[in-house]
């Protein structure tokens, strides 16, 4: 599963290395220890919209799509749901079933964006020790970017023309670690590199089935782990030694 990652480039980094075009809002203090149901910066592509200040979510004023770098909140929300608390539930969404499952085909099909990311933390569980963190990054530091999925929700308690009416959530995009990671856990985000992000975010591109090919492209991840402080199991915590290398068993809680 993908539970916390880390972030800690810039906006103006992000705009060169994700070839974005329009930034939406401000920036986001960096972070080491993204958690879910907290703020976070993502990529996506969408057309203009007539009313951007108001979410974007209706109307249209045509021309080439936009790449935008906007924050989100993390736990998917759709559109039909009831309240916002079932987003805490919908942090990550299964790439086996995400075209097909009801709570995510519509947003796979039109709404897809990438979550930059330094790299992600994962919990192995060690007989006779709790649950060790470790990191997992690029081994030469690149960023990361994570295929996820976004939605709109539209908060009945505000009125129709209030600008924040419309709450921007999404989801990570999850599928089977490889044997080189799979020993800390069985799961990990799927890794969209270089070439493919242009498929990923192209608006354009919305046949289910075209989407699975762009899916099943995704070639596994080469990261590299390092265990790091337990200091991460709390979301209060933050700052750049939160991934920071640890001597193996020697951290363990108190």
């Amino acid at each position: 599963m993908c539970g916390r990652y880390a972030l800690s480039r810039s906006d103006d980094d992000l705009v060169e290395l994700l070839d974005v075009g329009e930034v939406v809002g401000d920036p986001l203090r960096p972070s080491w220890n993204v958690a879910p149901t907290q703020r976070a910066r993502a990529v996506l592509q969408r057309a203009p919209r007539e009313d951007a200040g108001a979410g974007g979510a209706a109307g249209g004023g045509g021309g080439a799509p936009a790449r935008q770098l906007r924050t989100l909140r993390w736990g998917l929300v759709p559109a039909w749901a009831k309240d916002v608390k079932i987003g805490s539930r919908m942090i990550n969404a299964r790439v086996e079933t995400v075209t097909e499952k009801p709570a995510y085909r519509r947003a796979a099909s039109r709404r897809r964006l990438l979550v930059p990311a330094d790299g992600y933390y994962e919990w192995q569980q060690r007989e006779g020790r709790s649950k060790v963190p470790h990191f997992l990054h690029d081994p030469d530091g690149r960023v990361l970017t994570f295929a996820g999925l976004y939605e709109l929700w539209p908060d009945p308690a505000k009125a129709e023309d209030d600008p924040e009416r419309w709450l921007w959530t999404f989801t990570v995009i999850t599928t089977s670690a490889s044997d080189a990671l799979g020993h800390i856990h069985d799961r990990t985000p799927l890794v969209v590199p270089p070439d493919v992000r242009e498929d990923w975010l192209d608006p354009e591109l919305t046949d289910l089935d075209l989407v699975r090919q762009v899916l099943d492209a995704v070639p596994e991840p080469r990261l590299v782990p390092r265990e790091v402080s337990t200091a991460v199991n709390s979301p209060r915590n933050d700052g750049p030694e939160l991934a920071e290398p640890v001597e193996p068993g020697g951290d363990d809680p108190a």
